[in-house]
């Protein structure tokens, strides 16, 4: 797969007193782009709970480059920059890009599998594996 995107809304409740969006909502935006393409690959939250496995979040940050406004067209891309070989650990970026091609800011997410009921980072059965495989990956991948 060489691009994965998803078109987000932006609501009136995402906009704060300066009139763009207020800066949690980018990681919103960008969760909302990795749990959509996950439920697309079969890592529904059905599986997850089956499995007793999540995703954890170690460290979330985000560049901003551009801000973005009421009535901006948004487009959230995904992609994967770093993997561990058992798939335990992962490095996610999410790019928001408003009205075509404008770069509006980068959020890159490191985190794990977390097994539910022991508490742990643990390695995700076959299912996930095979979803995790069809991110598509930057530029500078490293598994």
């Amino acid at each position: 797969m060489e691009l994965y995107a998803k078109k987000a809304e932006i609501r009136w409740a995402d906009i704060d007193p300066n009139f763009h969006v207020l800066h949690s909502k980018y990681y919103d935006y960008a969760a909302y782009c990795r749990m959509s393409f996950m439920t697309e690959h079969g890592i529904t939250p059905v599986l997850m709970m089956e499995k007793n496995i999540g995703p954890i979040v170690f460290r979330e940050e985000c560049l901003f480059k551009r801000e973005i406004k009421f009535g901006d067209e948004i487009n959230i891309t995904l992609r994967m920059d770093k993997l561990s070989a058992d798939y335990r650990k992962w490095t996610l970026v999410n790019e928001l890009f408003i009205n075509g091609d404008t770069l509006a800011a980068v959020v890159t997410v490191e985190g794990a599998w977390m097994d539910t009921k022991l508490r742990k980072v643990t390695v995700p059965p076959e299912e996930f594996k095979r979803g995790f495989d069809a991110i598509p990956k930057t530029e500078n991948f490293n598994k």
